[in-house]
């Protein structure tokens, strides 16, 4: 018989994970987890790893050392096809500067991602125009990432990452182009649509304010997950 003081399983789990970039040691034995439903923050200075661990997360790179594991399957010894599979059904990827393709519009941004996993031109509008209004920038559907502000942008990116209905969402430095505002504005709009929808998020920031967005807050130093509180 389970007690409430058992932890549930952790839906995204990385072990001892060591990256060096050239001679730069950027992780060292980093180890953290992400439980289904849950909105992780990763805090740290700047150059602490935060982002490295993200892509090692997220199967973007490979860590040199450690394991990540997301829920039965291993990911740091996938294929690159298989996980970017992954990347378009289970996990969607926010970037500070939303990343958006430049010569699409709004629409086919979102539309994007399901086009890629098979979907028909018809279904993947109607499905990316329904999340472009959840993140409210219906009407600018047609706007290029050039003619869009910051904060649309940034929604465009949301939605983006979010139509495909993924069960992680990876959000690196979401607010750091935009003003107090609009960074505001972008993670209420994060945070009520995955608690809507049940989906984890892995949240890295340096800003205080927008790790007390989430459940539940690490830091990242000298490229490893230390609690909350101990000293250098």
């Amino acid at each position: 018989m389970s007690t409430n003081s058992e932890k549930p399983t952790p839906l995204l789990a990385a072990r001892g994970l060591a990256k060096s970039h050239g001679r730069t040691r950027a992780l060292r034995g980093a180890s953290v987890e992400l439980r289904a439903g849950e909105i992780l923050a990763v805090t740290g200075a700047s150059g602490s790893g935060k982002s490295t661990l993200l892509h090692c997360l997220a199967g973007i790179v490979r860590p040199d050392e450690g394991s990540v594991v997301y829920g039965d399957t291993r990911l740091d010894g996938l294929p690159e096809k298989r996980l970017s599979e992954l990347r378009r059904t289970d996990f969607g990827v926010v970037f500070q500067f939303g990343q958006l393709i430049p010569e699409l519009t709004a629409l086919d941004n979102v539309a994007l991602p399901l086009l890629l996993a098979g979907a028909s031109r018809r279904d993947a509008h109607v499905r990316a125009g329904q999340w472009l209004e959840r993140f409210g920038v219906l009407g600018q559907e047609e706007l290029r990432p050039g003619e869009m502000s910051g904060g649309q942008a940034q929604r465009v990116s949301l939605a983006r990452a979010l139509v495909t209905g993924p069960k992680v969402v990876f959000a690196d430095e979401p607010t750091g182009a935009l003003d107090s505002l609009a960074g505001e504005q972008v993670m209420s709009a994060l945070v009520h649509t995955a608690r809507e929808s049940g989906t984890a998020v892995l949240l890295i920031t340096h800003d205080a304010q927008v790790a007390a967005y989430a459940d539940r807050e690490v830091q990242l130093r000298d490229g490893a997950v230390v609690p909350l509180g101990v000293a250098a």
